[in-house]
């Protein structure tokens, strides 16, 4: 970690010393995102950035490092949060199941974050991170946007027999359930992987296939989307209990407002959707009781993976994430 310390120091040093003088009674805090700069995953921390920095004049102020691994290698980014090198981190919770392994619930939650809040959930899941991950668990974003099947073979029914799928830990048991042989790449490898004929799909959320350039050598999306695309943004733990009242209103005022850009974010998928069919990527859309029962294997397979690998706290957690 100290060449991540490094590098995190020299790229705030200058902006902490310039601030110094004129807001030397702001609190700057320091945050990072695992996903490049103003990308799908990025884009609406960057606004809660400039939320807290409007409204915290004179009170507090993030400096956003960067994203993308331009600052650090995007899973050591949990680690940086735990240990303070980095304040705030905008990362997924696969990206930290090192530390938290329960972090893979958060993909089988069926309930909104608004949901989370009243029936205990997210205070069940904001303890864990404080005791394993040394972090607050302040926000959630892309809540509403599912993750899709995504190949080059068409498909008529739930059943990835005899496909390659390149998988993620997300979704890797669902993809087994229904029998495809999964096969683990780099994200910077799918698109050659794809090109080549290695694998005949993937797993991806709604919005970034084609940021990626995927939608060059993919032909359809399997409807459906099941699980969700969520991020989640931790503050360490040290640093969020030195905050003030005021300093933490201002994080708190900026929470709430990211987290009820649902319905944009739904309207982004829609287009996204659109411009997906307009690449020439086709639908295969499974309906009725096909569709029920794929969505039904999707979370039945992915709370059995879950269980086995954590038995002390997979109970209750299943117990306050599904309805």
């Amino acid at each position: 970690m100290k060449r991540t310390s490094y590098l995190i120091a020299a790229a705030c040093g200058a902006a902490l010393l310039a601030a110094a003088g004129s807001a030397s009674a702001e609190t700057t805090l320091r945050a990072v995102s695992a996903f490049a700069d103003d990308t799908t995953f990025s884009v609406n921390f960057q606004r809660f950035i400039d939320k807290v920095n409007e409204s915290g004049k004179g009170v507090i102020q993030i400096n956003y490092v960067g994203g993308g691994g331009k600052v650090m290698n995007p899973f050591e980014l949990g680690n940086a949060v735990k240990t303070g090198v980095v304040d705030i981190g905008n990362l997924p919770g696969a990206f930290y199941t090192n530390l938290l392994p329960e972090a893979d619930a958060i993909k089988l939650s069926r309930y909104t974050i608004q949901e989370e809040r009243q029936n205990g959930a997210w205070a069940y899941m904001n303890k864990l991170h404080n005791e394993k991950v040394n972090a607050e668990l302040l926000a959630r974003q892309k809540d509403c946007v599912p993750f899709h099947i995504y190949l080059n073979k068409k498909i008529d029914k739930p059943d990835l027999t005899g496909l390659k799928i390149r998988v993620t830990p997300i979704y890797r048991a669902f993809f087994a359930a229904m029998g495809a042989e999964n096969i683990r790449t780099a994200p910077g490898e799918v698109y050659t992987a794809l090109e080549r004929g290695t694998v005949d799909g993937y797993g991806w959320p709604t919005v970034g296939v084609l940021d990626l350039g995927w939608h060059e050598v993919t032909k359809y999306r399997v409807d459906p989307g099941f699980y969700r695309a969520s991020v989640e943004i931790l503050m360490n733990l040290d640093s969020w209990k030195k905050l003030s009242d005021a300093e933490r209103g201002v994080i708190n005022s900026a929470v709430q407002w990211l987290e009820s850009l649902c319905e944009e974010d739904k309207a982004i998928a829609e287009k996204e959707i659109a411009r997906q069919t307009e690449a020439g990527i086709q639908a295969i859309t499974f309906e009725g009781q096909v569709a029920d029962d794929y969505l039904q294997l999707a979370y039945d397979s992915g709370w059995k993976a879950f269980l086995e690998a954590n038995t002390e706290h997979g109970p209750k957690l299943q117990e306050l994430l599904s309805k």
